[in-house]
């Protein structure tokens, strides 16, 4: 069956094989076969693309499809059910052993490119296996030219695991054809800043210490640990969320600005911003860094277990930061920039919040209320549940009686405003992977960057206790003490339901 395009000429990728190693493991099938499912719909996957499943464990086709659909089935109606029959057609599932190369032979025959076209390899598998697995790759001879190796976190656990696994990484692959992914920066809103910053001189001419006050990122989860547990309890909020997600946010918001939109000259950009955060060490850590550990609460009057008990035993292993970063260079010198993250919060939300300057006199004084609704302006940026981008001012309450002052907003939410589906971020970059645009994927030196400021942090975290904080709320005391001993408050973020 033949899928009529749904996309504009520009986003069309060229036959690409897609060869998902551990394909048929729980990412897979809960993000990467989606995803590229829903480019299938909309016409984006060509049927000159192999889609292959990869892995040591196979099941039949039936069996695996039968566990795809729940996470596809949102999409999947009466009208377009032919549509699905089709893609299960197409994916192909090959017993692989990423150690002995066995299946290899049978990966090249079902590959559907000659060598001069890209084929994608990406890696849904354990770290551990990542150095194996790429020597196989060349070994066995599936590796090409053209070949391009997308990795998932975690990208090591410290400084030195990290340059350990990019060296065995490089020791096949060059730089160009490496794809590491953070799916943050897939998400529609973390692109649309990009937009909003340097396409927009109302903005950019304002984003600097001279009008931002301070910025707040918050990315908050109602979930546990679940099976993660082990893996969890090993890294923490700080290597989990911290020096990934949030870093890669910072980056964005504070990065200057590239001459090109192009790869290398973006993550050029996002370095420098790296390089530039103010170290966090012993002697400031208790000032800058907050950490806490969900005790027994409720979220959405459903009772939820502590963390040790999910654990199976007493831990110290923090599952919520908040940090306080500064950048040392001219454009952000003296503007805090707030980070928190954490799990079994009130909510599931994603936010940044750039708040400005208050004006540098109130001429309004004298007026009725008008004490209590000078808030400073705030752009806030929504990445999730919500995607959208909302500005606060103060306005004029219409009516007569004097200049009575009121809080309103501009809000721009994209699902309102688009009225289409957004793609998943996962779907944006495999897309991005097949055309060779590595702007939203992160470079070796970048990883590097981010871990040498994280290790210090992470080595004082484990001399000290975590503050409890009971889960379904937003956190322990001392994060909302870290804002307050700046005048500085949380924004609530804008949740689920």
């Amino acid at each position: 069956m033949v899928i009529e395009s749904k996309i504009p000429k520009e986003a069309e990728i060229p036959p690409t094989d897609f060869v998902i190693v551990g394909g048929t493991g729980d990412l897979a099938l809960r993000k990467i076969f989606p995803a590229l499912f829903h480019r299938f719909l909309d016409g984006q996957i060509p049927e000159s693309c192999a889609l292959i499943a990869a892995a040591r464990h196979t099941l039949p086709k039936d069996d695996f499809l039968a566990q795809l659909r729940p996470f596809c089935d949102e999409v999947i109606t009466k009208e377009n059910e032919a549509d699905w029959l089709a893609f299960g057609e197409r994916v192909q599932i090959i017993g692989f052993d990423v150690k002995t190369g066995e299946g290899a032979e049978e990966i090249e025959a079902a590959c559907l490119a000659t060598a001069a076209v890209p084929r994608v390899f990406y890696f849904a598998i354990s770290p551990t296996l990542f150095s194996d697995a790429c020597q196989t790759l060349e070994r066995t001879g599936l590796k090409t030219e053209q070949t391009r190796l997308v990795v998932e976190k975690p990208m090591g656990h410290d400084l030195k695991s990290a340059e350990a696994l990019d060296d065995s990484i490089l020791a096949v692959f060059e730089e160009r054809q490496i794809y590491r992914i953070d799916h943050y920066l897939g998400k529609e809103t973390v692109q649309n800043l990009m937009a909003l910053r340097f396409a927009n001189s109302i903005f950019e001419s304002l984003w600097s210490n001279a009008h931002i006050d301070h910025v707040q990122i918050s990315v908050a989860e109602e979930v546990g640990v679940g099976s993660r547990a082990s893996y969890y309890d090993d890294f923490g909020a700080l290597r989990d969320m911290v020096q990934n997600h949030l870093l890669q946010l910072l980056c964005l918001v504070a990065m200057e600005p590239p001459s090109k939109f192009v790869a290398d000259q973006v993550r050029d950009e996002k370095l420098r911003v790296l390089r530039a955060l103010k170290p966090i060490t012993r002697d400031n850590f208790d000032r800058c860094v907050k950490l806490g550990q969900y005790t027994k609460g409720s979220i959405e009057a459903k009772p939820v277990d502590s963390y040790s008990n999910e654990v199976g035993h007493a831990s110290r292993t923090e599952t919520f930061a908040a940090l306080r970063c500064e950048i040392s260079n001219w454009r952000w010198s003296g503007v805090p920039f707030y980070l928190r993250t954490g799990k079994r919060l009130a909510g599931r939300a994603s936010e940044i919040v750039i708040t400005f300057k208050r004006p540098p006199h109130n001429i309004f004084e004298d007026g009725p209320r008008s004490s209590e609704v000078m808030e400073p302006n705030r752009l806030v940026i929504r990445l999730q549940p919500n995607e959208g981008l909302k500005l606060s001012m103060t306005s004029k309450e219409p009516g007569p009686g004097g200049m009575r002052l009121f809080p309103a907003s501009l809000n721009l939410s994209f699902n309102e405003t688009f009225k289409t589906r957004l793609p998943e971020a996962y779907e944006r970059l495999l897309m991005d992977v097949a055309r060779g645009n590595q702007t939203l994927f992160m470079r070796s030196d970048e990883v590097e960057a981010a871990w040498a400021f994280i290790d210090p942090i992470v080595n004082e975290a484990k001399l000290r206790q975590p503050e409890k904080y009971t889960a379904g709320t937003w956190g322990p005391v001392s994060a909302f003490e870290l804002m307050a001993e700046h005048g500085h408050r949380w924004i609530e973020p804008e949740v689920d339901g």
